[in-house]
């Protein structure tokens, strides 16, 4: 009996994450994650309807950290700006400044 070869399942190619929209609907808290390429990754955040802003928030930024570590391995950090209107807030995601990185002027 011959074996037949496995395919590997390719992740997609999300780009990496630059901002993020999220909106509170009366169906429950909806996102959008616009990506440096220019795409945008829209859905459902995974909380109840009746969540906390701030808790939605920070679900939200935890989703884009690990899609940024999970995707592209690069930490991020995710800042959210003052809302503008009721209900809706947005957010700037950039790289995590890394620590470990060597002083400037020490490269071989």
């Amino acid at each position: 009996m011959a074996r037949r070869k496995r395919e590997k399942k390719s992740r997609p190619a999300w780009g990496m994450p630059k901002g993020i929209v999220l909106l509170v609907t009366p169906e429950g808290w909806r996102h959008s994650v616009l990506t440096v390429e220019g795409g945008m990754l829209c859905g459902r955040l995974n909380v109840p309807v009746g969540t906390d802003p701030h808790d939605a928030r920070a679900a939200s930024a935890r989703m884009v950290t690990e899609l940024g570590r999970d995707f592209h391995g690069a930490d991020v950090e995710v800042s959210w700006e003052p809302p503008q209107e009721p209900g809706a807030w947005t957010a700037q995601v950039t790289l995590a400044a890394v620590s470990e990185a060597d002083p400037p002027g020490t490269e071989g």
